[in-house]
């Protein structure tokens, strides 16, 4: 070997070795595992760090469990168990429970119904913070612990926005289902119908082509949700040339009823058989008879209607009660005026409906009583009179309606109203027919 390449290996060699010396000297390893967690645990920067990391887990834990749960209602739920399932105390529940009773009732708990349930710890309890829950659309349920660490419950309802919708359409078919074809909503048809009923025979006065108007408010809530329907405040029927027009009016007294344009109230009929088994025999007429009780031959004044006692007997018309009491033969007795003209008497009742009594408002079709044998009776039966200027006469053959008419500072505030009704259907038609002429031109374009 030359002395060049003897001095090349020689170097290599130098190198290699200074290589791994300076590796080895760039890490100081520790003699054992023990050492390493000595020197960890001593080290003060890394203790203070851990310390730190673990409060704000702790904070987080704690800010987490004091904020609201949303807990939402499932089938079998009740006010106790949602309230026990959110982390009070059986104890702490039921003083929540005692505390809303009186303003809310459990049983009015719906499957899907959200309640935000917010606690905190009293010692080693869990107490009620606060709880919110939507009753429905502008109604809320809250309860929460007062400064004398008792609860307060109460319900908060949104202050509504009125709105006023008007809708027409086209009789086909029954007035009902013509009706909801063009999106009336059922509660507004139901109501509409009522007004009319006793006013129109429905199965003979209308006809295919016929039409309708209306116009009903709406309340919103202010965020713009529909919360509920209110009142029909204009309601007409177009009968063939006839045009029936009612007006929603409240008297001085508190009074509601329908009337046309002059403050008239539409005649109704007096109902001949007012009451629930209307497919009830007749047991006597209106007429002389031989008396079941005295065997004598003498006039009845009215029409018996036998049925079970206990089953339901209407007004004959909308009137103020005149009398509700017991009176001799007649048993438990109702006198009922229906304006000027008429009155209507039911006898032998076995009790009288809640809030029937002496100057009470009635409407036709209200429960008044329930059939009886009170009085001289034989048998459960309702004694039916009708009377005309204060004479009686024959509730089958006499063709009775009844109708109160405004007057005075009421038919003065009444026709102001149905002057500003009807600025606002031709306002609102106004508005309608020009958003249908906009959109037949939009499709002429197209």
């Amino acid at each position: 070997m030359t002395f060049c390449s003897t001095f090349v290996v020689a170097l290599s060699l130098i190198l290699v070795f200074f290589k791994n010396n300076v590796v080895e000297a760039s890490f100081t390893r520790p003699e054992t595992i023990e050492q390493m967690l000595y020197e960890v645990d001593n080290d003060e920067d890394f203790a203070m760090s851990v310390d730190e990391s673990e409060a704000e887990l702790k904070a987080e834990e704690e800010a987490k469990d004091a904020g609201p749960v949303r807990v939402e209602v499932k089938s079998g739920d009740t006010f106790l168990t949602i309230l026990t399932g959110a982390g009070l105390s059986y104890k702490a529940a039921n003083a929540v429970f005692m505390s809303s009773r009186k303003i809310f009732n459990p049983r009015d708990l719906r499957v899907g119904q959200v309640f935000e349930i917010e606690t905190e710890k009293s010692g080693d309890d869990v107490k009620l913070k606060r709880l919110h829950s939507v009753l429905r659309i502008g109604e809320h349920l809250n309860i929460e612990l007062n400064d004398k660490n008792a609860y307060s419950a109460k319900i908060v309802k949104d202050e509504l926005v009125e709105e006023l919708k008007a809708m027409s359409g086209t009789i086909n078919g029954t007035l009902s289902v013509s009706m909801n074809k063009n999106g009336v909503p059922s509660r507004i048809v139901a109501n509409f119908i009522k007004i009319f009923n006793g006013r129109v025979d429905f199965r003979r006065d209308l006809k295919k082509g016929d039409s309708y108007e209306l116009m009903y408010e709406n309340y919103i809530t202010p965020e713009g949700k529909f919360a509920k329907h209110g009142d029909i405040m204009y309601a007409a029927l177009h009968l063939g040339k006839n045009k029936i027009e009612l007006y929603r009016f409240k008297n001085a007294k508190g009074s509601v009823d329908y009337f046309d344009a002059k403050g008239s109230a539409p005649k109704k009929t007096l109902m001949r058989r007012p009451m629930e088994h209307k497919s009830s025999r007749i047991s006597s007429y209106f007429g002389r008879r031989r008396h079941p009780i005295y065997k004598d031959v003498r006039v009845h004044w009215g029409v018996d209607y036998p049925a079970p006692k206990g089953s339901k007997v209407y007004a004959a018309g909308d009137g103020v009660v005149e009398v509700a009491q017991y009176r001799r033969g007649y048993g438990n007795y109702i006198k009922i005026r229906h304006g000027n003209e008429y009155s209507t008497a039911y006898g032998h009742l076995n009790g009288y409906a809640k809030g029937i009594r002496s100057g009470v408002r009635v409407k036709q079709g209200q429960i008044i009583g329930y059939v009886g044998s009170s009085g001289r009776s034989t048998g459960p039966h309702l004694h039916y009179e009708l009377l005309r200027y204060g004479k009686r006469v024959d509730p089958l053959t006499a063709r009775a309606t009844a109708s109160e008419d405004l007057t005075g500072k009421d038919l003065a505030n009444f026709k102001n109203q149905v002057a500003k009704i009807n600025k606002t259907r031709s306002t609102m038609t106004a508005a309608v027919k020009k958003e249908e002429k906009l959109a037949q031109s939009s499709v002429a374009k197209k």
